[in-house]
């Protein structure tokens, strides 16, 4: 299996719309790859907290056009990243609904394969994590070759998550991010964990360039189940291709079957 991460760099100084047809045309170059994934938020920067409110979209809006289009050309499965997504109000008395930051994967026809709404939104009680809404539901998607377990950036941090998506079958944990320069030790620390203790590969999508003043970490980075970093991009806008097989997910768990021995479920016990 074939896959490109497609490190965006995000500047200010260029207008959405012609970020929106670069990458475009990115996706269109990976012709070739079975999957293409891109960053989160690519289309505001993951700390333009300013910008969510202006940048939101409808789910099937110009980001999410351009990008199935993007898809159907190249004939690929693409994680389209994440968009600041705004919800239809409930209430149409209520005004504009709440805003997600939400993940579109798309099939090689252009159709939306899955959504996923953040769970996990960062900020400690400010940035995104007041201005988003949390999702609720895990994500999983069956490819021909391998079962996406979908999460996003901050995500990372909370293991839990990541084993309720193999539960549900996950092979391959795709994260979207704009993970910050500061704590990129951590980033790459984090998806090498992931990759361990869940025996699956994981594909992490960073942003290049800065976000509201915030310095992107970059270096993308592909891991096997267990824990070998396939590849790893730099700190620059970049497309950091990998060829591995799927097979090995399987292979692993046999030859080292620790996921048996879980006892703990995912339900936190009563506090007393």
């Amino acid at each position: 299996m074939r896959a490109s991460l497609i490190q965006i760099a995000v500047d200010e100084a260029e207008p959405v719309a012609s970020r929106r047809r670069r990458v475009a045309c990115l996706v269109r170059e990976q012709s070739g790859a079975d999957l293409v994934v891109l960053p989160e938020l690519w289309t505001t920067g993951a700390f333009a907290f300013e910008d969510f409110g202006a940048g939101a979209e409808p789910l099937r809006g110009p980001t999410y056009e351009a990008m199935a289009e993007a898809a159907s050309d190249a004939g690929v499965w693409l994680h389209a990243g994440s968009i600041p997504e705004r919800a239809p109000a409930g209430d149409p008395a209520a005004g504009d609904g709440p805003l997600y930051n939400t993940s579109l994967l798309f099939s090689p026809s252009g159709d939306l394969a899955a959504a996923y709404r953040k769970i996990h939104r960062f900020g400690f009680d400010k940035g995104e994590a007041v201005l988003m809404a949390a999702g609720s539901e895990l994500v999983t998607a069956r490819l021909p070759h391998t079962t996406l377990g979908v999460a996003t950036c901050y995500d990372l941090r909370f293991p839990e998550l990541f084993r309720g998506l193999v539960a549900a079958g996950a092979e391959t944990l795709v994260v979207p991010a704009g993970w910050p320069e500061r704590r990129r030790s951590h980033w790459t620390l984090l998806a090498r964990a992931r990759a361990v203790e869940n025996q699956a590969f994981v594909l992490a999508c960073g942003t290049a360039g800065t976000h509201a003043g915030v310095p992107q970490a970059g270096h993308s980075i592909v891991v096997d189940p267990w824990g070998e970093v396939l590849a790893e991009a730099g700190p620059d806008e970049q497309v950091l291709t990998v060829e591995f097989d799927p097979a090995t997910v399987a292979a692993t768990r046999e030859r080292f079957p620790a996921l048996k021995d879980r006892v703990l479920g995912l339900d936190a016990p009563p506090r007393r």
